[in-house]
């Protein structure tokens, strides 16, 4: 690893960790970056979870004003997430060669999930007006435990997908919410990560810087995120994502 591949990996991670605690999607710029410097997509993928689960830990600490009053909520979530994380790890060691043949289309389907975005952030709000309680006591967990199993084998726009079963299902603000999926993919990225440690092999300076920049984004998030023009971001991380999907399909 050169200087200036270390400088770009430790970006990357700085960038993620921003985005992730306060949209999500981190992942599409990660991920990227490790393929173009030469990793291979399984030890990418690896790297990318164990250097990112720190600075979603980061995020919870960001958030934790919110997550006053959820212990309840997060302690059910939290369980069928952390099941969902370890099947999902375990989907991705198992099948290694399967992963490299969907890695464009997850990465292309999560691009364009983060497109979608403010059609659902949109259509979340609304319907927390429309009903103050939902049968989500069977419902909720399940999809919690399928988004699980998502972010333990890929992980990207995990971040988006949670809000957006938490907001349909569950009756609170968006904040709290958001404070809730910070928790949940904290839960999903960290177990994913040992059981990577544990059995998968790791480039360890990569995934060390990835870290290191994750955990400061991760803060920076959290203090200042709402302000970051959205559109833009969301814009920026839409286009390269398909751009890197298009290129991982034809290559």
């Amino acid at each position: 690893m050169t200087a200036l591949d270390g400088l770009a990996i430790l970006a990357a991670g700085l960038f993620a960790g921003t985005i992730n605690t306060v949209i999500g999607s981190g992942s599409l710029v990660t991920f990227p970056v490790l393929l173009a410097l030469g990793y291979g997509p399984l030890v990418a993928n690896v790297s990318n979870t164990i250097g990112l689960a720190p600075g979603s830990l980061s995020g919870v600490l960001g958030y934790r004003r919110e997550l006053t009053g959820q212990r309840a909520r997060l302690v059910r979530l939290g369980i069928p997430g952390l099941l969902g994380g370890i099947t999902g790890g375990l989907l991705l060691l198992a099948r290694p060669a399967t992963f490299q043949t969907v890695v464009p289309v997850l990465v292309i389907g999560a691009s364009l999930l983060m497109a979608v975005q403010p059609t659902l952030s949109s259509a979340l709000r609304r319907r927390q007006g429309e009903a103050p309680h939902r049968p989500s006591r069977v419902l909720l967990p399940f999809l919690i435990f399928c988004t699980g199993v998502y972010g333990g084998y890929f992980g990207a726009a995990q971040g988006i997908i949670l809000l957006a079963v938490l907001g349909t299902l569950e009756h609170d603000s968006l904040q709290r919410l958001n404070a809730a999926k910070n928790v949940l993919a904290a839960i999903v990225n960290g177990v994913a990560a040992v059981l990577f440690i544990l059995v998968s092999p790791v480039a360890w300076p990569a995934a060390a810087l990835l870290a290191l920049g994750s955990i400061a984004g991760a803060q920076a998030g959290a203090r200042i995120g709402r302000r970051i023009p959205d559109s833009l971001l969301r814009a920026g991380i839409v286009v390269f994502g398909l751009c890197v999907g298009a290129f991982l399909a034809l290559r």
